[in-house]
């Protein structure tokens, strides 16, 4: 556990074990949209995160930090790696990039992201590729639509956590479907983390309050005009929402 993740947001059991390592905070942040290594560094320290992730743009159409930079700011030891195939578009590219980052890193726990051309991913090929890269020894974190159905099929494939999307990437339109996303979170027993459209506090809040296990963050964080303050606040959120969850909150009054 890195030494940042302590306080609000940061339990004192593990909710998830990856690597033979294992995840306090329940708040992670993805670092993709950054370009400044010192701002990474704080970040993640104020948000108490003890993941980093990291990927390869097989296209490279998009600015990308070096890991040696990251490495002097961050402090990269003290943190769980994951890889993710965040910028993939088929199943082939997800495969590619998932490879390419054991090669070249050693990583064996990926976030495994196979999206369509409008951005959203595709449980099918999700499927898939979870499989095979369950095969080949990887720990995987797939990203699907919320659906009961594929959730199954991915817990019974051998994955070690579900990310489910709460609308588009970036949309900051917060839960869209709850009964769905409440129904997939039931249909398995393995951490479920719900990603995807979380843009503000109170959207994560209500995201834990419904029984996420974690929550992940990216586009919101990145582009606000204080990125650690939001960040920071985030991490508050996310405490506050899992000191709700189960509490049987008040319905709000009709009338």
């Amino acid at each position: 556990m890195s030494a940042a993740t302590a306080g609000p947001g940061v339990g004192t059991e593990p909710w998830l074990r990856l690597g033979g390592r294992a995840l306090y905070s329940r708040l992670i942040l993805g670092i993709e949209q950054y370009t400044d290594p010192k701002l990474v560094a704080d970040v993640l320290r104020v948000a108490a995160c003890d993941v980093f992730i990291t990927t390869f743009d097989l296209e490279q159409a998009r600015p990308s930090l070096l890991t040696s930079d990251l490495d002097q700011a961050v402090g990269l030891d003290d943190y769980v790696w994951i890889g993710t195939t965040s910028f993939a578009r088929s199943r082939q590219d997800a495969l590619l990039t998932a490879r390419r980052l054991k090669q070249s890193y050693g990583i064996g726990i990926m976030k495994l992201d196979v999206r369509t051309r409008a951005n959203l991913p595709d449980n099918a090929q999700t499927i898939t590729a979870a499989t095979e890269l369950i095969t080949e020894g990887f720990e995987v974190l797939p990203f699907i639509l919320p659906d009961p159905q594929t959730a199954v099929v991915l817990e019974q494939a051998g994955c070690a956590a579900l990310r489910v999307m709460a609308s588009p990437v970036a949309s900051a339109r917060g839960i869209i479907d709850e009964q769905s996303m409440r129904a997939t979170m039931a249909a398995v027993s393995i951490p479920v983390i719900i990603e995807g459209g979380l843009g503000t506090p109170a959207q994560v809040v209500r995201a834990m309050e419904l029984g996420a296990d974690a929550v992940l963050v990216n586009s919101a964080v990145a582009r606000a005009p204080r990125p650690t303050v939001l960040a920071e606040s985030m991490r508050h959120a996310v405490y506050a929402g899992r000191l709700a969850a189960g509490q049987g909150l008040l319905a709000p009054l009709v009338g």
